[in-house]
């Protein structure tokens, strides 16, 4: 009994216990792109909250003011002289009516600068800087470019035959292109200014020639 009992008072207290085992906590990278991606897709929802806004306005815009294009209409031309001799002088004497409808209820425009252009074969040989003014609504106007003079033009063999044939039938192709500086004005509000070309593509009589000329209505190139 003392025994057992010297035995109990000493260093033994039983089968040793396994320690705990270590409470190791792993360290994984978020699934997801971080503060990049995020300012992506903040970035994305502004583009289509825009966009969406932008079209909106559009769409009410057209309902309100129905826009409508403004159309040019080369109306008449009378061609003097038309003659190119063997030196490529070019000599001219071409006159032009066109008339500028705004059918708009709502809309006018200022046109700030009218240059008229004439070409012959894509060379250009003479321009007239006409008049600048204000076109109200649903209103008819009027621009009339004198071309007179002459000019060096150079054609090749190809443009050089096609001449001689227009000359045969009295009937040229020239072409009158309008470069514009322009505003919209909506009631009060003017919009910025544009830079739209008018291009009208004419067979033009001469005055001598037993042929009349037909209206030809002229092309936007915005």
């Amino acid at each position: 009994m003392a025994e057992k009992q010297a035995h109990l008072n000493g260093a033994y207290y039983g089968p040793s216990v396994p320690p705990a085992p270590a409470n190791y906590r792993s360290h994984r990278r978020s699934s997801g792109c971080g503060c990049g991606c995020c300012l992506l897709k903040l970035l994305l929802k502004i583009i289509i909250t825009l966009v969406i806004i932008i079209g909106l306005a559009v769409l009410i815009f057209w309902l309100i003011f129905r826009p409508n294009e403004v159309k040019f209409h080369v109306t008449d031309v009378s061609l003097n002289e038309f003659n190119l001799d063997g030196n490529n002088t070019l000599r001219y004497d071409l006159a032009v009516n066109i008339t500028v409808r705004n059918p708009n209820r709502r809309i006018g425009v200022h046109y700030d600068r009218i240059e008229a252009r004439a070409y012959y074969e894509d060379q250009r040989f003479n321009t007239q800087t006409l008049p600048s003014f204000y076109q109200g609504h649903k209103n008819t106007s009027f621009l009339n470019p004198v071309f007179k003079g002459e000019h060096l033009v150079i054609l090749g063999a190809d443009e050089t035959a096609e001449f001689n044939e227009e000359r045969a039938s009295n009937i040229y192709s020239i072409d009158v292109k309008l470069h514009l500086r322009i505003r919209f004005k909506v009631g009060s509000v003017r919009t910025g200014r544009f830079r739209p070309k008018v291009s009208c593509d004419l067979k033009v009589p001469l005055n001598a020639a037993n042929a009349t000329f037909s209206t030809t209505k002229c092309d936007w190139d915005f």
